[in-house]
């Protein structure tokens, strides 16, 4: 995502380092377990302010990163948190806690759309995730070359891979086609956005944010063609049964470990009591919780819930 970043802000010749800090630092406060974990987490942090991994991001790189005496997180710009915080778009209605909590001391600007920067790099997500799900899906067997190939965009490329190298061993075929779906949607991007900037004219980035719309973007025809492989992954892979069966299993993980911290604070490692011993309340309690559980990769949630609850049985490969 960030080199994707990078490209399409270098060729717009708009802030290519920032468009990467904002690709790098969007992710951090992901769950284990992805929007799965997430969705779970969201769910039992409701009573406390909710969560969002957006906001989460926010708040490990202005509070929970402790590196430096002279204050806590990363000393980012302001464009660099504005961009993790609404890289999607303007944010509206309830705010998650962590983001409101930030906002009401330092204002991003919420309620308008962001640097062109972090446009880019919210459509660089797009394009890494489109083309590493199909990757992973052909890798896990969810489905053939040739059904993806019955797909826009890709059936072309297969087409034009089979047409410049007949014959050509199915493993680089399938290589070939696909990273040319990935220059197709990157292409597309940059001559699209070349075009609205042009039409645009802003000024200065405070006209690009006031513009009400966002500037980075697919054309319509691609756009449309992207919906259909989205359908397509969302039905074959997403919702397949292997994958409902993961979800459930990362369901249960989460809601386990989250009372179990939450009512035994002291299984929380040493290098956290101290602020557990500040929590004012059950709230401030529940929000150090899901600080600590957002902070954890696949593997050690696993562990950890093993160690925990006695049960056994659990992995990433399957249940």
């Amino acid at each position: 995502m960030a080199q994707i970043a990078r490209s399409i802000a270098r060729a717009l010749q708009v802030n290519d380092d920032l468009a990467e800090a904002i690709s790098l630092a969007h992710d951090l406060g992901h769950t284990p377990f992805g929007h799965a974990g997430e969705d779970t987490l969201a769910a039992l942090m409701a009573p406390y302010g909710g969560f969002d991994h957006n906001a989460q991001a926010l708040r490990i790189v202005t509070l929970l990163e402790r590196h430096y005496a002279a204050f806590d997180g990363l000393n980012l710009t302001w464009e660099t948190l504005e961009g993790i915080a609404k890289h999607n778009g303007p944010v509206s209605g309830p705010l998650p806690y962590a983001l409101a909590d930030y906002n009401a001391r330092h204002d991003l600007e919420l309620d308008t759309h962001a640097g062109a920067e972090a446009q880019a790099a919210a459509i660089a997500d797009d394009i890494a995730y489109n083309n590493h799900d199909l990757h992973d899906g052909l890798r896990a067997g969810l489905f053939t070359d040739e059904e993806i190939a019955a797909l826009p965009i890709v059936g072309a490329c297969f087409s034009e891979v089979d047409r410049r190298y007949p014959g050509l061993e199915r493993k680089r075929r399938r290589h070939e086609a696909l990273r040319r779906v990935f220059g197709a949607m990157v292409g597309d991007v940059i001559a699209t956005s070349r075009a609205r900037l042009a039409e645009a004219a802003p000024g200065d980035v405070a006209a690009l944010r006031a513009l009400g719309a966002p500037v980075i973007r697919f054309s319509p025809a691609l756009w449309q063609d992207l919906q259909a492989i989205r359908a397509f992954l969302f039905t074959r892979m997403y919702r397949a049964p292997a994958v409902n069966a993961m979800r459930a299993m990362v369901n249960e993980v989460m809601r386990d470990l989250f009372p179990i911290y939450l009512d035994a604070p002291e299984h929380l490692p040493e290098e956290w009591r101290a602020d557990v011993a500040r929590a004012a309340d059950r709230t401030a309690l529940a929000r150090l919780v899901s600080d600590y559980i957002a902070g954890m990769t696949d593997r050690f949630a696993l562990q950890s819930h093993a160690r925990l609850t006695g049960k056994t049985g659990y992995s990433r490969e399957g249940v």
